[in-house]
């Protein structure tokens, strides 16, 4: 008997994706990439490439923190995890599907312009930026190689999930002048600042190469448990199918495309 459940439990753990259905592993409460009611970009690009292989999209949410992985890809629960870096390490990844960099958020009145994360002017302006965890982003990296930490303010990416969106707080608080500009990834600046309407602006930050081997762009894939080799090849073909509507899709979220180890956006 011992022996038969050992078996039927190696069965569950290396059963295939269910037929018909894309599962989905996502976070419920993190725009601009996915919520509950489906408006993130990686939402629409998950029904996307859902449609594109004739599939239903389903969902398994957790919160996306250090053990997201191993609560929802690794529990079986989902067989798909939008938004991951190409390439990571304990997982398999599809072709990259978009690559963003770090961006600069101010507000437009104030006529900042900054794009150097070595502009003088950063030692006086009260810089945002976000935590994650006990890790540092490659801009708090890059300023405390700079000796500017003082007047740098940290807000945790996971922020209040009790409230709609915790990664907008940042944004907040350079509308409500908490600080004076946010150094911030991308896909998130890009969109946040759009919703303010005129009253803030985004600058893609440059220069960042004199702080290799800090990376501050990131080609971004979905990925697949070890060895799913089946379904990592159906979605490369899907997202290669769809590249045009993904970057329609990236575009209208406000998301800052660049061009990374061969990646091209759309």
């Amino acid at each position: 008997m011992r022996r038969i459940s050992a078996m039927l439990a190696l069965l569950v753990l290396t059963a295939p994706a269910q037929a018909g259905v894309l599962r989905v592993c996502a976070d419920d409460n993190n725009l601009p990439f996915s919520n509950k009611a489906g408006e993130g970009f990686e939402n629409r690009i998950a029904a996307l490439i859902a449609r594109d292989l004739k599939d239903t999209v389903q969902y398994a949410y957790a919160l996306q923190n250090a053990r997201f992985l191993k609560h929802t890809l690794f529990a079986h629960r989902c067989d798909v995890v939008p938004g991951v870096t190409a390439g990571m390490e304990g997982i398999e990844t599809t072709r990259p599907y978009y690559a963003s960099t770090y961006v600069f958020v101010a507000r437009r009145k104030d006529a900042l312009d900054l794009s150097s994360l070595r502009d003088p002017r950063l030692r006086r302006l009260i810089i945002g930026v976000h935590l994650i965890g006990d890790d540092s982003t490659p801009p708090v990296a890059a300023l405390g190689r700079e000796g500017i930490v003082d007047n740098v303010r940290g807000y945790m990416i996971q922020g209040d999930f009790s409230k709609p969106n915790p990664p907008a707080r940042l944004i907040e608080a350079v509308r409500d002048k908490e600080v004076d500009v946010a150094a911030v990834w991308g896909p998130l600046g890009g969109y946040f600042a759009r919703r303010s309407g005129s009253l803030l602006e985004m600058r893609a930050i440059t220069g960042t190469e004199a702080f290799a081997p800090l990376r501050f762009r990131f080609a971004i894939a979905m990925g697949v448990r070890p060895g799913d080799d089946a379904l990592r090849d159906k979605l490369d073909a899907a997202l290669l199918r769809e590249k045009g509507a993904i970057r329609i899709i990236l575009t209208a979220y406000g998301v800052p495309l660049v061009e990374i180890d061969g990646v091209r956006n759309g």
